[in-house]
């Protein structure tokens, strides 16, 4: 089969895809399939250099993000044009491993159905929802899914003293506050004082990724996470960070983050916390693929945070431990998502 294997691109989590991305290349090549690396920065790609890519240390850049001003640098128009060149005729699918911006968002996925190429993960609508923190969280409220309270906020509210003060009375001294649309906590500040100062530096750090900000209650608890294959929810992995937040350095330095799956949790909470992963997934629509994260309270209580459609998918990322623990190694992970996608 031919397969295009989409990497790189144009987000904070570029670092991470180029890894993830040459893991699935590499799998899906020892499975016998006709394997096409594609980043679609290159546009084209007349030179090859996502091929060039594939050749180099990628593992060394893994636990940093690209600044803002780096990716100023990649035109966004490339992926009109790599998706319409060329190097998709005669594709039979494509495995996505782009994360964020143009990726995750359901851009690529709507130029994979202007060209009627099949590919892994959600459709482009359930993917545009999933990266929208705030309507996802909607969402999951709807369906009466518990979810900490939140607020969608912007910029301007930085400055703002009596706003700042009516969110620190409204969400407590405590609180989080994000980007409404990145992932791997790129942007993330968990306040930990109450005081203004902090709560208004937070959100001019989120706004350096997201025009649009999310205020959220901090909930103490234990973090989990789903993994969904086919609307099947895999076993759950609590994440347990050596010292301080599960952030960007925590999840991609090795040795900085204990893993364990199946989580150390009652049997009651745990089919419960798998059946609430898997409402979220139906709520927005997700298929394929996906990860639900979690907080789970002292009171045994999992709190949705948000639903990542396309995880990350190094060997030793989530998903992959997960599917591990059900007798599928990463290559058999990668060759099942092909066929569902293929379905």
């Amino acid at each position: 089969m031919n397969v295009a294997v989409l990497f790189g691109g144009i987000s904070t989590e570029r670092n991470v895809s180029l890894v993830g991305g040459k893991a699935v290349y590499e799998a899906l090549r020892l499975n016998g399939h006709n394997v096409i690396p594609i980043d679609p920065v290159f546009g084209n790609d007349k030179e090859r250099n996502a091929e060039k890519l594939l050749l180099t240390d990628l593992n060394s850049n893994i636990a940093n993000f690209i600044t803002a001003e780096e990716l100023a640098t990649f035109n966004p128009r490339n992926y009109m044009e790599c998706v319409n060149s060329e190097l998709f005729d005669n594709i039979d699918c494509a495995f996505i491993v782009l994360h964020g911006t143009f990726g995750e968002d359901g851009i690529i996925q709507s130029l994979l159905d202007l060209r009627g190429i099949k590919y892994t993960g959600s459709s482009a609508r359930a993917s545009a929802v999933a990266m929208d923190k705030a309507i996802s969280k909607s969402l999951f409220s709807a369906n009466g899914l518990l979810t900490p309270a939140w607020e969608q906020i912007n910029i301007n509210d930085a400055n703002d003293e009596f706003f700042l003060e009516d969110i620190k009375k409204t969400f407590g001294k405590k609180l989080v506050i994000k980007p409404n649309d990145q992932g791997s906590t790129v942007g993330l500040t968990i306040v930990e004082d109450g005081y203004i100062d902090t709560i208004s530096d937070a959100i001019k750090e989120a706004s350096k990724y997201s025009k649009n900000i999310l205020v959220e209650r901090y909930i103490k608890g234990r973090e989990l996470a789903v993994a969904i294959l086919d609307d099947e929810a895999l076993p759950i992995i609590e994440i347990v960070p050596k010292d301080g937040l599960y952030d960007y350095e925590h999840k991609y330095i090795k040795d900085k983050t204990n893993y364990f799956c199946p989580a150390d949790i009652p049997d009651d909470i745990a089919e419960f916390t798998q059946n609430v992963a898997l409402a979220a997934y139906k709520a927005i629509g997700c298929s394929c693929l996906g990860r639900v994260d979690f907080i789970l309270d002292d009171e045994g209580q999992p709190f949705c945070l948000e639903i990542n459609t396309i995880p990350g998918f190094t060997t030793s990322s989530l998903v992959p431990k997960a599917a591990k623990q059900v007798g599928l190694e990463f290559n058999d992970l990668c060759e099942e998502l092909i066929k569902i996608a293929m379905k």
